[in-house]
């Protein structure tokens, strides 16, 4: 008799109750495993637990469960991945090994009216024990012995490594050839020291400082374009007080786990959540709309909703007046600006050529307040926007200048006459949209108290999106859903904003003067691609180049050679696995270098594509910070266990390389080098000197440790030491708990309020400090040659270019995956067992079956650049025409070490090369990270089917 067939009254009477003997089944289960049976350990073992949370009796079998809760010590740590979250967590230790870790949960609240900021963190933290003890750990020095990639290494010595590079260093500094180092790490934010610590070498070296946002195609270039300054965004609490919220393009569920609860949360508070997605997203899903607009028509949408909102009426007039260039004039032939020195308004002004024009409602001409041309350079708060007239949007006549009488019109009447193309019908056959759908959400967005966009990469990734950005931030400047709570766009791609500046920048350039370069145009200039371009894009790239508007390095000389690129250094990122045209970069670029060094806890594909890898202290083995613009805290890193094997942390590793340099040229008795651009010479004999020293106080040998790398990016940082203020964050204090900043420094558009979720644009709107754009404005139009050339001096719908990959009938897109961060966790254990383990590509079930494909099958994804062999995922949820493949699997996931980027040529849009205004750029011109041209992964045609066809 089994005991399911004893009745209750016979367990009573066995003494075993049904409730006690469910108890006892997973020691049951237990004992099976180990060998031992049921009968065999009798009944003794199991017992009624009337209160297992208060008292629960262990035993010796349970013991592998307890000791997961026991350990001998708890470190405060993080994950330095290219993502937004910011995740506090602990980090438990026993016996010297890290045993698990947890969301620390221990976010102060500063606003009770919002959901609780803890916990932060997901699954892929959850597992980053893996990577400490993980078999892919570099644990040595390596030096490559076979070719690059093919995987073969000898184990060398730290001395041995590090000689070898200095060497290197100092015959490429001694030739001239400085400014051929680069130096290439993402996102200071994720973990600033760590992001110091090679940039500071580099630097003192005279070498290159290579951009990452723009690289990875994160930055959105309308937002320089329009409001003149990198990406500002209130942090993801302000999500929760908005009415109605518009996800665009960013799958908020899958790239923004730790901050989805207050996009969940304003639902259940009542506000709208709509999804603007071309595939059925995991945030659409718990949206309660959802547009589905064609791939690349994101443009002609937002166009649309915005002459809905325009021909109904439902525009803030005052905002629009005040805020924008919509009341400027411009001259009808020529294109440009009418200037407040054309017509006798500006002969006080500093420079009257960058002063603008407007119309009082009398008809008088006005001169515009906080033009450029009344500023002293784009960040200048000592003159106001706000109006003492009152402006007309609608002008339409011709005005008396030195020349004689020009027809005019105000931004307001060119952009009503742009609009009115982008009809019902229009935008239907553009978008796919209904026609009645779009309008409605256009309405509903327009008249809703606090409206808010959240707009993501899915827009960034085109060729276009430039014009795209444009229209979408037009949207909620129709509407004046700026500069208050619940509103405004928030854009979330990368950290790449980073709170402390002051201090990270001072400690990541001590000497002032940089080297920075806009990877894209580095990379397309040096790995041949400039050579293969269309003839007019091309002639932009040189002239950019020559004018100065876009630096290329190295330099070209005085005798007009240009040398090669020569040494790069690789820390914290994964430079080769996310380029673009990664056909051109192992063909043509890759052989230029004559030195690859990686800096690395684990082997990527940089690393297996490097000449020496130096290991890297895990995220649990070393000091640094940690911040996010999607929320206002600080929080450490901490070591919770000494480096595994040799590696040391970053800031360790260059510091000693700083130190072998050093030594050898003291060796070497080498001479000072004159730097040829800067004011400044490059005095290798004492590079350790001035590395450790703080260049801040004079302090000798003030940072040798990285904690105090650390200590000096608080202590020299507005937003955690204010002027002002006697208040302090230290790095006791964080490390205790993360601490909300003080303040926020000039680089962010508002400032840090108690009680209150962080909100940008409030010195322009509430304070009406001048926009930083050549207006003093929201700049809608842009005079400069190109734009007016190109037909894009207002936001436009355009196609992409044709053809790109080839003439294949389906779109390639390579989004950002749920399972990783960009290529970290794409090698997990644990983060494979999740999803197939390998990569696959997403296809719609018509465009399988037309192809024969099945579920699972082996396929090969082609264009006229190369080929990739993947899984097939079939996936209703995807529209018809495209095929997704999740990026950022390793080259060595694939049986040929190619990869997603395979597939995707390496082109730049002219628009992004510019310098405005051309004589000085005090609106847009190159700084790191804030504009240069993007890189492009969308727009790309390719063809599938299962292996073994002809791709004849």
């Amino acid at each position: 008799m089994s005991r399911n067939d004893l009745t209750d009254d016979e367990a009573d009477s066995a003494g075993i109750s049904r409730r006690d003997f469910v108890r006892g089944l997973g020691a049951a289960s237990l004992l099976g495993a180990t060998g031992l049976s049921f009968a065999d350990n009798g009944m003794d073992g199991l017992e009624a637990v009337d209160d297992p949370i208060g008292n629960y009796p262990y035993r010796d079998w349970e013991d592998l469960y307890r000791d997961e809760w026991d350990w001998d010590s708890v470190a405060r740590s993080t994950h330095s991945v290219n993502c937004t979250g910011s995740c506090s967590w602990n980090v438990y230790v026993k016996d010297g090994q890290v045993w698990r870790e947890e969301q620390a949960g221990d976010y102060p609240t500063f606003d009770e009216s919002l959901p609780d900021p803890n916990p932060r963190g997901c699954q892929k933290g959850a597992c980053y024990t893996d990577y400490v003890n993980a078999d892919q750990r570099v644990l040595h020095p390596l030096r490559r012995t076979g070719d690059r990639g093919e995987g073969q290494w000898e184990r060398i010595s730290w001395d041995e490594a590090l000689t070898e590079i200095a060497d290197h260093v100092i015959d490429e500094v001694q030739a001239g050839r400085y400014d051929a180092i680069s130096g290439f790490t993402p996102i200071p934010a994720m973990s600033p020291v760590s992001f110091a610590s090679g940039s500071r070498l580099v630097n003192l070296l005279g070498g290159v400082s290579h951009s990452f946002y723009d690289w990875y195609s994160d930055l959105p270039p309308g937002q320089p374009i329009t409001w003149g300054t990198q990406t500002d965004n209130a942090e993801s609490a302000d999500w929760h007080n908005s009415d109605y919220i518009i996800a665009w393009g960013s799958n908020i569920n899958v790239t923004r786990i730790p901050d989805a609860k207050y996009f969940l949360d304003a639902g259940y508070e009542g506000a709208k959540r709509v999804g603007i997605f071309t595939d059925y997203s995991q945030t659409a899903i718990h949206t309660d709309e959802w547009l589905s607009p064609h791939g690349g028509s994101d443009t002609a949408l937002a166009l649309g909703m915005a002459q809905t909102i325009v021909d109904e009426g439902l525009v803030d007039e005052e905002h629009l007046k005040e805020q924008t260039d919509m009341p400027l004039l411009v001259r009808e032939d020529t294109g440009k600006f009418l200037r407040a020195s054309e017509v006798g308004l500006a002969e006080d002004a500093d420079d009257p050529e960058k002063v603008f024009v407007m119309v009082d409602a009398d008809g008088t001409l006005r001169r515009a307040p906080g033009s450029l041309g009344e500023r002293d350079g784009q960040n200048d708060h000592s003159v106001s926007i706000e109006l003492d007239f009152d402006p007309q949007l609608s002008v339409e006549r011709s005005v008396d200048t030195d020349e004689g009488s020009v027809a005019v019109r105000s931004v307001w009447e060119n952009l009503t006459d742009e609009l009115s193309q982008y009809t019902p019908e229009v935008v239907h056959e553009e978008t796919g949209v209904g026609e009645n759908t779009y309008q409605r959400v256009a309405r509903e967005f327009a008249e809703a108290d606090a409206a808010k966009i959240i707009h993501g990469k899915g827009v960034n990734d085109w060729y276009h999106n430039d014009l795209g950005n444009r229209a979408i931030q037009l949207l909620v400047t129709l509407t004046g859903n700026l500069g208050d709570p619940g509103t405004g766009l928030d854009h979330y791609v990368g950290q790449e904003k980073i709170w402390s500046f002051h201090g990270w920048q001072v400690l990541s350039f001590p000497t002032g003067n940089v080297r920075g370069v806009p990877t894209t145009l580095w990379t397309y200039f040096h790995a041949g691609i400039l050579d293969n371009t269309d003839p007019d894009t091309a002639e932009k790239i040189r002239e950019s180049i020559d004018k100065g508007w876009m630096p290329v390095y190295p330099e070209e000389r005085e005798d007009g050679n240009r040398p090669d690129p020569s040494t790069m250094f690789v820390w914290r990122g994964n430079y080769f696995n996310q380029a673009k045209g990664n056909v051109a970069l192992e063909e043509q670029l890759w052989p230029k270098l004559d030195l690859v060094v990686d800096i690395n806890f684990r082997m990527d594909s940089t690393a297996m594509y490097s000449d020496i890898v130096l290991p890297a202290a895990s995220h649990y083995e070393k000091y640094d910070l940690s911040e996010t613009d999607m929320h206002t805290y600080v929080h450490p890193f901490t070591p919770a266990v000494e480096p595994l094997g040799e590696a040391k942390t970053d800031w360790e590793i260059f510091r000693l390389l700083a130190e072998k340099i050093q030594e050898r040229a003291r060796e070497r008795s080498v001479e000072p080098v004159e730097d040829r651009k800067f004011d400044r010479t490059i005095d290798l004999t004492t590079i350790y000197d001035d590395y450790v020293r703080d260049w801040e106080t004079g302090e000798e040998e003030g940072l040798v440790e990285d904690r105090a790398a650390a200590e000096f990016i608080l202590e020299h940082s507005e937003e955690t030491n204010p002027e002002d203020s006697d208040e302090q964050i230290t790095f006791d204090d964080i490390d205790e708990q993360p601490q909300r900043f003080l303040t926020a420094g000039d680089h962010w558009s508002s400032d840090i309020k108690d009680g209150e979720a962080y909100v940008p644009w409030q010195d322009y709107v509430h304070d009406k400090n001048p926009w930083p754009t050549f207006t003093g404005r929201q700049q809608y139009y842009i005079d400069h040659d190109w734009y007016l050339e190109l037909g894009e001096e207002l936001p436009t719908h355009k196609e992409g270019p044709e053809d790109t990959g080839g003439d294949y009938p389906l779109s390639y897109n390579t989004p950002h995956g749920r399972w990783s961060i960009h290529s970290t966790w794409r090698d997990d254990t644990k983060m494979l067992r999740l999803q197939r383990g390998e990569p696959v590509v997403y296809i719609n079930p018509e465009d399988a079956a037309e192809r024969g494909i099945e579920d699972g099958d082996t396929v090969e994804v082609y264009n006229d650049l190369g080929a990739v062999e993947v899984q097939a995922k079939i996936y209703p949820s995807s529209e018809p025409g495209t095929l997704r493949h999740f990026f950022s699997w390793e080259k060595f996931q694939y049986p040929d070490r190619d990869n997603f980027n395979t597939l995707v040529p390496m082109y730049m849009k002219p628009t992004q090369l510019v310098q405005y205004p051309e004589d000085t750029g005090e609106h847009l011109y190159f700084f790191p990270n804030y504009w240069g041209p993007t890189g492009v992964n969308s727009d790309v045609r390719v063809d599938v089917r299962p292996t073994g066809g002809d791709t004849e």
